[in-house]
């Protein structure tokens, strides 16, 4: 067991989980160049198809922020970029299609082909960077015998493809994703498969996110204290973005690890 000490409070931790996507890595360099290039492979296909419509701006279907140019700087942290699972993200853009006279199984047809060709674009581009300190707290995390395991809502053969393209998949004994359970975040199931397989119990682990309904996923679980982090995109008040957090941090940098005294 560790003590995590975050402005001076101490908590006993045998675990962290951590989010993915925002948390360790990049979100906006990963998926906002998928976002683009799966929105252009569909756009492309219904344009191909249908000759009358328009698709509506991704900004407005998947909660993008974009600068005068056009590119994705931001995100909303409530928006279904953020807190959707595929399928969900998925369904949103083939509703585009209906919308304009293609049969529902054809419009699925063409987001998952989409899909795929993003996909593939992003193998060519591994757009995966992890953010300021992750992987110096990852080390930490280890060398103080910590647990570690990853909670995301992103399929769990993509999670696992991103952290290797990172360089840190050997550091985590388990990776939970949306697939693997039946209620993402958030509800409290996928900190509860994590413990299970650690062989720990949710008070026993700290949770880090960037969004609030990791807190909430996090808390209802019962874990020892949620951590928020809201490093990338523009400033926004705390209260806002992670209302439900026991603790904020814009760094990594903000926490410390110590061992605890073996009490014998």
């Amino acid at each position: 067991m560790a003590q995590l000490i975050i402005n001076n409070n101490r908590y006993p931790v045998k675990g962290i989980l951590f989010d993915k996507d925002g948390t360790l890595l990049n979100f906006i360099r990963l998926w906002g160049s998928w976002s683009e290039s799966l929105y252009r492979h569909y756009s492309n296909k219904c344009a191909a198809t249908v000759n009358h419509g328009t698709i509506d701006p991704i900004s407005d279907l998947w909660g993008t922020v974009h600068d005068s140019t056009g590119q994705i700087i931001d995100y909303s942290r409530n928006g279904p970029l953020a807190m959707g699972s595929i399928g969900d993200l998925l369904a949103i853009v083939a509703w585009q299609g209906y919308r304009q006279g293609l049969p529902w199984n054809e419009s699925m047809r063409f987001a998952r082909e989409s899909k795929r060709l993003a996909d593939e674009e992003m193998e060519h581009v591994r757009p995966a960077h992890p953010l300021p300190g992750a992987i110096d707290f990852i080390k930490q995390c280890c060398e103080q015998g910590l647990s570690l395991g990853i909670v995301t809502a992103d399929e769990t053969l993509d999670a696992v493809k991103h952290l290797e393209w990172m360089g840190i998949r050997q550091f985590f004994k388990v990776i939970i994703g949306n697939d693997l359970v039946e209620q993402g975040k958030p509800f409290p199931e996928m900190v509860d498969r994590a413990c299970l397989e650690l062989g720990l119990l949710p008070y026993q682990v700290a949770l880090i996110g960037d969004t609030n309904s990791d807190m909430q996923m996090g808390n209802s679980a019962g874990v020892a204290v949620t951590i928020g982090h809201m490093s990338e995109g523009n400033p926004v008040l705390k209260e806002q973005r992670l209302k439900d957090a026991n603790v904020v941090i814009s760094t990594y940098s903000e926490l410390r690890l110590e061992a605890s005294i073996d009490e014998g």
